[in-house]
């Protein structure tokens, strides 16, 4: 769909390909990131970091760092006294172990990279001069760098209080008689899949400026997180203020994926050293920094197995997952993020009759982990996709057909994990997708390239994405904090436009569009009459920010409620200024006019002008001004968006590269508030997916140090690594959110693994090799290749 600024004839600016309101300033250089904040006497921080990955802090020198010209301060977590970070789960010890994550390290460090004193400098050279002169001993201890060795026997422990090494280890599925299932089945296929851990790798790097206003006795932090009102209420318990003097806003952000969704310790250092030096402090993460001691994420590894007919019926799910979550619980979601979401959701968009899950969470010497896009999702669907492949070749099947007998098909649907699934078309995405690969000649390709000795392969992944999870969905997770609900305010100004203040916050999906098409919609008005604010914790009472695919389904709901609100008091007066009844006004094209005669009407100005300015002309008993506020918890489980993922390679002999000849994608979000923003999110996602699957890999040594520092050891797909992507929409719409809207900000990541891998073993069929774990290199390819040859 073309962009346009025209609604269309229905009057509605949903589903309408409005121009990003965000554009003009984003690309002409207008935009406002941290690092274009510059304030009088502003300082910059950086940190000392640790060098080795397990070790005790002997001593901490930064007398030479004083000296350093140009450094004004240095610190330790002993001249802070910093209240810990602890993440904390509502389960018995026995299943979760809570750990506190200090500010900055005191007796111990945990991982390479681990900041253990913070610098203050006048400029951000003699920072990096003030680093460098700190003088650090370490008592270095025998380090745990994987899951083989943090579950083997005599591990040594990353936290005294956690043995084994085991931060989550709960089994919240056990269908009984499920071992008779699998005695019994015709087809019992297994798979161990892996995924190595990655970086979200947002351009835009962590950062902060911090800085006490004395007039106000308010801290303001200005820094680039997803959550701001979560960041609030961490940072002031960390620095022992009340909330109502910390004061968190955020201005344009690029990117987060999910790492900038939890609370991280160098922010809050930075803003303790605003409040002792009474002076702005900022801190920007360099991207070394970034890829080894900013959050992680995606290191899983499933051992599962699954039962079936003969026919191709699924009767069994069985598995074990390991979530290697490094060195500490991430705040608020805690260690218990991704294994608790894969156990819960691993059956998918499948009928699965008996299931039974281990899911745990364990703690290494590595930096810690965060919900980066898609959270565990893109690993259990890729196992869940490899074990119908496996079971199709068991049964020589076709690896559609096989799907096809076994997605759900009749809603809502409670799964034996106890999640109700709201109506969606599993079964037409994937019909659709498997007729665009036939109707474009693949298949005929794939077999008539093998006779040129070409090496081409077609992969499939079905998939749902749970998204706008609410308070009743988080808090089965047995979660402390509990982040579900959203509020929102609209307020409409003598001029008759409109100010939508939202708890949820853009880091570059187009919320300033989008939202004002949702509100402009309820209240009659052009996207142009509508500004949204977000990012500011002093906009609103409470938010939970952006993640988990919730803005719109959450947030956007909110906004819907706070339109209607306010659109209830045009209502109200404009019915008293046309002296007829409520119910026989409407809202219209910036008016209320008379549903019994529509040449009668009053503009939202003449409304505007006696609420603020004439207020002796109100009906007896109406308050003065134009605000309606809103808020929305989804009930349930959430929303299922679905989506069906098809994709064409081609393996090169000689240098093993994977090339993505056609990548089509049949994508469910429901109700699309804008199109086009859904189909970059889908895009981006999709390119996400794309270099988890064949490129982004951070490793270890035995001792814990990350290989990875720089991107020419960390490989990142460009441009030209990434095919163009074919988008085709459903249209399914949610019962349970305001506009019908479903989540579609991880749909495209959850997806791309299992389609590639499978597109890559499926070229492979004839060499007997297979892969199941991500990322799949050119080595292993080339290897794959000539062993055939």
């Amino acid at each position: 769909m073309t962009s346009t600024d025209v609604a269309p004839e229905k009057g509605s600016w949903t589903g309408t390909a409005v121009r990003r309101k965000e554009d003009t300033r984003l690309l002409s250089g207008a935009g406002t990131f941290v690092d274009d904040i510059t304030l009088p006497r502003m300082a910059h921080a950086q940190f000392v970091r640790a060098t080795v990955a397990s070790g005790r802090l002997l001593s901490i020198d930064l007398s030479e760092v004083r000296r350093v010209p140009g450094v004004i301060a240095a610190y330790t977590a002993a001249d802070l006294d910093l209240n810990d970070i602890t993440a904390v789960l509502d389960r018995p010890l026995e299943e979760f172990v809570p750990t506190a994550m200090p500010i900055l390290a005191r007796d111990r460090v945990r991982f390479a990279g681990e900041p253990v004193a913070i610098v203050i400098a006048e400029d951000a050279y003699a920072v990096e001069d003030g680093v460098e002169a700190a003088q650090v001993e370490y008592e270095a201890l025998d380090a745990v760098p994987s899951e083989e060795v943090a579950l083997s026997a005599g591990a040594p422990t990353v936290h005294d209080e956690v043995p084994g090494n085991t931060l989550l280890d709960v089994s919240m599925f056990a269908t009984e008689g499920i071992d008779d299932v699998f005695a019994s089945a015709d087809c019992v296929v297994r798979v161990d899949t892996r995924s190595s851990r990655q970086n979200a790798l947002p351009l835009e790097t962590r950062g902060v400026v911090a800085s006490w206003h004395a007039r106000d006795e308010n801290l303001l932090v200005q820094t680039c997180t997803q959550v701001p009102h979560t960041v609030r209420t961490a940072m002031a318990r960390s620095l022992g203020l009340a909330e109502n003097r910390v004061r968190v806003t955020v201005g344009d952000m690029g990117g987060g994926f999910g790492i900038k969704c939890v609370v991280g310790r160098e922010e809050i250092a930075a803003a303790a050293a605003a409040l002792r030096l009474g002076r702005p402090v900022k801190w920007i993460e360099d991207r070394k920094d970034a890829l080894t001691a900013s959050f992680l994420g995606r290191e899983q590894h499933y051992d599962a197995r699954a039962a079936f007919d003969s026919e191709g019926k699924i009767l069994a799910l069985d598995s074990d997952i390991v979530c290697d979550m490094g060195a500490y619980s991430c705040y608020p979601f805690t260690a218990g993020i991704e294994p608790l979401m894969a156990s819960a959701e691993m059956p998918g968009v499948y009928k699965v009759p008996a299931y039974r899950v281990r899911a745990r969470g364990i703690t290494t010497n590595k930096a810690p982990t965060a919900p980066y896009r898609g959270v565990s999702r893109p690993q259990f669907v890729m196992t869940m996709e490899r074990l119908f492949e496996r079971a199709a070749r068991e049964l020589d099947m076709d690896p559609v057909e096989i799907r096809r007998r076994n997605v759900i098909t009749r809603f809502p649907y409670t799964g034996v994990n106890a999640i109700t699934y709201d109506p969606g078309s599993y079964l037409e995405a994937l019909n659709l997708a498997e007729q665009l690969v036939k109707d474009e000649g693949w298949y005929e390709l794939r077999e008539s390239a093998a006779a040129q000795g070409r090496t081409i392969g077609i992969g499939y992944c079905c998939f749902n994405e749970r998204s706008g999870y609410g308070s009743d969905a988080f808090a089965k997770r047995k979660m402390s904090v509990v982040p579900g609900y959203d509020l929102a305010e609209a307020r409409m100004d003598t001029s008759g436009t409109v100010v939508v203040s939202t708890g949820t916050l853009s880091h570059g999906q187009s919320h300033e569009t989008t939202m004002a098409q949702i509100a402009a919609d309820r209240l009659g008005l052009s996207p142009d009459q509508v500004k949204i604010q977000q990012g500011d914790t002093e906009r609103i009472a409470y938010g939970w920010g952006t993640f988990a695919s919730r803005s719109i389904t959450i947030g956007g709901s909110a906004v819907s409620r706070a339109a209607d609100r306010l659109g209830e008091k045009l209502l109200h007066l404009g019915s008293h200024m046309l002296e007829t009844t409520p119910d026989n006004v409407e809202l219209y094209d910036g008016t209320v006019r008379r549903i019994d005669d529509p040449d009668q009407a009053v503009g939202y100005v003449d409304i505007a002008d006696i609420a603020y300015l004439r207020p002796n002309l109100l009906p007896k008993a109406t308050e003065p001004g134009l605000t309606g506020s809103g808020d929305f918890d989804t009930p349930g489980d959430g929303t299922f968006s679905n989506s069906t993922h098809a994709v064409v390679t081609e393996l090169h002999p000689g240098t093993g590269k994977v090339e993505i000849l056609r990548y089509l994608c049949v994508e469910d979000c429901g109700v699309a508030i804008n199109p086009q923003v859904v189909d970059g999110q889908a895009r981006g996602g999709i390119a996400q997916g794309i270099a988890g699957a064949l490129y982004e890999r951070i490793t270890y040594d035995d001792q814990g140090e990350p290989s990875a520092a720089s991107f020419i050891d960390y490989k990142v797909p460009t441009a030209a690594e990434i095919p163009d992507v074919a988008i085709s929409h459903l249209e399914t719409p949610s019962l349970l959110t305001e506009s019908g809207a479903k989540g579609s900000g991880e749909g495209g990541t959850i997806g791309a693994p299992a389609a590639v891998v499978n597109s890559v073993n499926d070229a492979l069929r004839h060499t007997g090799v297979e892969f199941d774990a991500t990322p799949i290199t050119p080595e292993q390819v080339q290897h794959a290749l000539e062993a055939h040859s």
